[in-house]
C-alpha cells in the first residue's frame, strides 16, 4: 500500500512539473511574439517620425519660398505703382507745356483779316447751318486776299445766333454753322485741319438787340479771323 501511494505521488509530481514547463514555455513564445511586434511598431514609428520631420522641413522651405515670392511681387507692385504715377505726372507735365506753348503761339500771333458772315448780309438764314453760296463766295474771296501760303494762316472760327430758342440748341447750331465753314475751307482750299479752329457761342454775345427783326439777323452769325 505505502508503495502504492509513493507511486502516485511521484506520477502527480511529474504530471505537476510536466504542465508548469509547458505553461512557462508558451508563455515565452507568446512574449517573444509581442516583443516583436513591439519592436516592428518602434521601427514603424521612427520611421514615420522620420518622415514628418522631413515634411515639416519641406513645408517650411515652401513657406520661406512662398514668403520671398509674396515680397516680391508686393515690391513689383510698389514699383509699378511708382512708375505709373511717374508716368502721369510727366504726361500732365508735357500737357501743361503744350498749353503753354499754344498760349504763347497764339499770343504771337497777328491778326490779318475778319470776315463776318451773317443772315442779314445774304448768308445763314434763320435757324439754318448748311454754307450757302453767298458765304463760299465771301470765303473764297477772303483766300484770294491772303498774299502767302493759306496753308500757313491759322484760322478761328465763331459760331453766334440770336436768342430765339433754347440755349443749349443755339449753342449746338452756332457749331454746326463753323463746322460748316471749316469743312469748306478743308475741302475748297485744302486748309490743314490743324490750323483751323471753331467754337460756338451760342446767344453769349449778341452784336445788335434781340428784340427787332434785324438785331436777330445780325446776330445769326460766322465770324472768321485769320492769324498769322
Amino acid at each position: 500500500m505505502r508503495r502504492l501511494i509513493l507511486a502516485s505521488t511521484l506520477v502527480l509530481a511529474t504530471t505537476t512539473a510536466g504542465a508548469a514547463c509547458a505553461t512557462k514555455g508558451f508563455v515565452n513564445t507568446r512574449v517573444d511574439a509581442v516583443d516583436g511586434k513591439v519592436t516592428a511598431l518602434t521601427g514603424s514609428l521612427e520611421e514615420t517620425q522620420a518622415r514628418t520631420k522631413q515634411n515639416e522641413g519641406r513645408i517650411s522651405e515652401v513657406d520661406q519660398k512662398a514668403g520671398a515670392a509674396q515680397s516680391t511681387a508686393t515690391g513689383a507692385a510698389a514699383a509699378a505703382q511708382t512708375a505709373a504715377q511717374r508716368a502721369a505726372a510727366a504726361e500732365n507735365e508735357a500737357k501743361a507745356v503744350g498749353a503753354k506753348t499754344d498760349e504763347l503761339a497764339a499770343a504771337s500771333r497777328r491778326l490779318m483779316f475778319t470776315v463776318v458772315l451773317s443772315e442779314d448780309q445774304g448768308n445763314f438764314k434763320f435757324n439754318a447751318v448748311t454754307l450757302p453760296d453767298e458765304a463760299k463766295k465771301r470765303i473764297d474771296e477772303l483766300v484770294a486776299q491772303l498774299m502767302s501760303d493759306p496753308k500757313g494762316a491759322y484760322f478761328e472760327i465763331e459760331g453766334h445766333t440770336d436768342n430765339t430758342g433754347p440755349a443749349t440748341i443755339n449753342e449746338r447750331i452756332g457749331l454746326e454753322r463753323a463746322d460748316a465753314v471749316k469743312r469748306y475751307l478743308y475741302e475748297a482750299h485744302q486748309i490743314p485741319l490743324h490750323k483751323i479752329n471753331i467754337i460756338s457761342f451760342g446767344e453769349e454775345k449778341p452784336v445788335a438787340s434781340n428784340t427787332t427783326r434785324d438785331g436777330r439777323a445780325r446776330n445769326r452769325r460766322v465770324v472768321i479771323r485769320v492769324l498769322a
